[in-house]
C-alpha cells in the first residue's frame, strides 16, 4: 500500500508540473493574473513567444517589429477576449493570410483596436488587414514572386558571364602559354644546332694538321 501510495503521489506531481509549465509567462513578457503583456519588447516573428498560458483573457502585442503572425498562433488561447496588435510594420502578403482570416473570425469585442494597417508593399500600404480581399493578397503574393524570379534571372545572367569571362582568361592564358612554351622549344633547338656547328668547325683543323 505504501508502494501504491508513493507512485500515486509521483504521478500527481509530475501532472501538477506539466500544468504548471503550460501557464509560464512567455519570456521577456511581463503577466498579471489571465492579462499578458508582450508589447513594446521589439518582438520580431523570430523572437515572438511561440507559447502563452492556455487562460490568457488579454494579450498584448502592440507596438513591436511584427510583419506577421505564425499560423495557428492564437487559435488554441479559447479564453481570450482581448488582444491589441496595433503599431506593428505588417507586411500585407502570402503571410498576412492568416492574420487576416483570424480577424475576420473574432466578434468586435475581442480585438481592443481594429486599426491593424498594412505598412507594405507600397500599394498596399495604410489599409485595414481585415478587409483586405483575398485577390489583393495574392497579388502580392504574385508581385514578390515576381521580383524574386527577376533577382534570381540576375543572378543566374551574372552567373554566367563570369563563367564565361573566366573561360575566356584560361583560354588566352593557355594559348599564350603554347606560344611560349613553342618560342623556347625553337630557341632550345636553334642554340643545340648553333653548338654543334662550332664543335664542327673546332675539330675540322685540327683533323687537315693531323694530315
Amino acid at each position: 500500500m505504501a508502494m501504491k501510495g508513493l507512485l500515486l503521489l509521483c504521478l500527481l506531481l509530475s501532472f501538477g508540473d506539466r500544468g504548471q509549465g503550460s501557464s509560464v509567462c512567455p519570456h521577456l513578457c511581463s503577466c498579471h493574473s489571465s492579462v499578458v503583456n508582450c508589447s513594446s519588447r521589439s518582438f520580431t516573428l523570430s523572437s515572438l513567444p511561440t507559447r502563452f498560458p492556455p487562460a490568457t483573457t488579454e494579450l498584448r502585442l502592440h507596438d513591436n517589429l511584427l510583419t506577421t503572425l505564425p499560423n495557428g498562433m492564437l487559435d488554441g488561447l479559447t479564453s481570450l477576449h482581448s488582444v491589441s496588435l496595433h503599431g506593428n510594420p505588417w507586411t500585407c502578403d502570402c503571410g498576412v493570410l492568416y492574420l487576416r482570416a483570424w480577424l475576420l473570425g473574432q466578434p468586435a469585442r475581442r480585438i481592443s483596436d481594429r486599426n491593424i494597417t498594412c505598412s507594405s508593399p507600397p500599394d498596399l500600404r495604410g489599409r485595414l488587414v481585415m478587409y483586405l480581399t483575398e485577390e489583393e493578397v495574392l497579388d502580392s503574393c504574385h508581385y514578390w514572386y515576381c521580383d524574386l524570379a527577376l533577382v534570381s534571372q540576375v543572378c543566374l545572367f551574372v552567373f554566367v558571364v563570369v563563367q564565361m569571362a573566366l573561360l575566356a582568361a584560361v583560354v588566352v592564358f593557355l594559348r599564350k602559354f603554347e606560344r611560349l612554351s613553342k618560342e623556347a622549344r625553337r630557341t632550345t633547338e636553334e642554340s643545340f644546332t648553333a653548338g654543334e656547328g662550332l664543335m664542327g668547325n673546332e675539330y675540322k683543323p685540327l683533323n687537315d694538321s693531323c694530315i
